[in-house]
């Protein structure tokens, strides 16, 4: 069996707060293997960027582990952490915050070869940068263009092509397309999976959007006020989705099927629960139709069926 090339063993990370300890990712255990997707999903403050800055050790973890082909990364030193960027890199929402303004095409996609140093000598760099263009559908012509210059769809492009300068095997995809018009959403998308069939990348692949996450993920996580309350396949989170919260994200899902006009409907009610040194129980019992009084214990994130998990003490 293929070891995972990223797994988090109860990876945690919390801010200090004037009223306590915030939880943003608490006791999360999930793995990616080479050339695979995790989509994961959640709204907005669930801690879906933050976990994916924390494996990245843009933020640093409270508590936990973060293993990178079979090494805990935690423990490393700035410069572990140095050549470990050449391996892990991130592609963020805003496709023109993320982009110096100040520096051309050219040059945003090579400083970070120039930083890692895979790449030397100014001929060689010149040559790599106008591949990576290339492969990213970026015509030659923008080379010395500036962010501004180019459109959304453009700019990302860009931001896909700096993170794919150091060759890395692991991209952590921060809401990519959120800000794109629908087709250039779908032109990003389809790239991102021609590349992963191409160099055997492995994504996170952090949205709201449950119909793009069902397009490009193998393995999907659903996050609630920092944790993962559900784990399973693509096809079968979809299929046999288990927890109260899943139900509804997925009810929520617009269609244009008229034969399912009438479908069952999971509205949620109630106000979401304070993620400041939150109770023991189920962090969703205010807002689940379902709570009772067990709801009040520790929930275990355990497996229910073969590579499903689920956190919740009502599923059997």
């Amino acid at each position: 069996m293929e070891a995972p090339l990223i797994e988090t063993r109860g990876l945690k990370k919390y801010f200090k707060t004037r009223a306590g300890l915030l939880h943003a990712v608490d006791d999360v255990n999930l793995t990616i293997k080479k050339g695979e997707t995790l989509g994961v999903v959640g709204e907005s403050g669930c801690g879906k960027s933050t976990l994916g800055r924390t494996i990245l050790r843009l933020l640093e973890p409270t508590e936990g582990e973060i293993l990178y082909d079979g090494s805990d990364i935690v423990g490393y030193n700035r410069r572990q952490m140095k050549t470990m960027r050449a391996q892990m890199q991130m592609i963020f929402q805003d496709p023109f915050t993320s982009l110096n303004a100040r520096m051309s095409i050219s040059e945003i996609i090579s400083d970070p070869m120039k930083v890692i140093g895979n790449v030397k000598g100014k001929k060689k760099i010149k040559e790599t940068v106008k591949e990576i263009m290339d492969l990213c559908g970026l015509p030659e012509r923008y080379v010395n263009t500036y962010p501004h210059e180019l459109d959304g769809g453009r700019r990302q492009r860009v931001g896909l092509a700096r993170a794919l300068a150091v060759d890395p095997d692991f991209i952590v995809c921060d809401e990519p397309v959120s800000a794109l018009d629908v087709s250039i959403q779908a032109q990003i998308l389809n790239l991102l999976m021609d590349l992963q069939d191409q160099r055997g990348l492995a994504y996170m692949f952090i949205t709201h959007d449950l119909c793009v996450v069902r397009h490009i993920s193998d393995y999907i996580a659903v996050m609630y006020l920092g944790q993962v309350v559900e784990y399973a396949t693509r096809d079968e989170l979809f299929s046999n989705h288990l927890h109260p919260y899943t139900k509804a994200l997925l009810s929520a899902i617009p269609t244009t099927d008229l034969s399912r006009k009438n479908r069952e409907r999971h509205l949620l009610q109630g106000e979401v629960g304070n993620p400041i040194d939150p109770a023991p129980g189920c962090r969703f019992t205010s807002r689940c139709r379902f709570a009772s009084e067990r709801c009040k214990e520790v929930q275990q994130f355990r497996e229910v069926s073969s590579g499903h998990f689920v956190r919740c003490i009502l599923v059997d």
